[in-house]
C-alpha cells in the first residue's frame, strides 16, 4: 500500500497530541465521517500508519466505532511529524449521563453516553 502523500505513515493522534502539533506550524483540517476515516485507514497497510498515543480506550473505541479490523499500530512520538504529513486526529469524550456514568437497561444491559470526534490534519 502506498503511504501518505510525502511517503511519512498516516499518524493517527488523539487530542493531547494534536495540541501538541497545533503548536508548530500551519494546518488543514476537514471533519470526517466514520465512515471516510475508516476507508483512509482501511486504504494504508498496518506498517504505514503510527499510533502517536498510548490511551487503549481510544484505541479500541477506534475498532468499534470505526468497524476496523484490529492491528497493531507501531507507536511513534508525535515529535518525529515531518512538515506535510498525513494525520487523523480522533477525541474520544465520555460524558456521564446525568449522574451515572453507566445507564443499566432492561435484562442487565450496560449504556454508556460516548462521543467521539475524528478530525483529519
Amino acid at each position: 500500500m502506498e503511504q501518505s502523500s510525502v511517503g511519512y505513515p498516516l499518524l493517527l493522534l488523539d487530542n493531547e497530541t494534536l495540541a501538541h502539533v497545533l503548536g508548530d506550524g500551519d494546518f488543514r483540517f476537514a471533519n470526517l465521517t466514520f465512515e471516510e476515516a475508516k476507508a483512509i485507514l482501511d486504504m494504508n497497510a498496518e506498517e504505514d500508519i503510527a499510533r502517536c498515543f498510548e490511551d487503549k480506550d481510544l484505541e479500541n473505541a477506534i475498532y468499534e466505532y470505526l468497524g476496523i479490523e484490529r492491528r497493531t499500530f507501531e507507536y511513534r512520538p508525535v515529535r518525529q511529524m515531518k512538515v506535510g504529513q498525513d494525520a487523523i486526529a480522533f477525541k474520544l469524550y465520555i460524558t456521564p449521563s446525568g449522574t451515572q456514568p453507566i445507564i443499566l437497561g432492561e435484562e442487565g444491559s450496560r449504556l454508556k453516553r460516548l462521543r467521539m470526534y475524528t478530525y483529519i490534519v
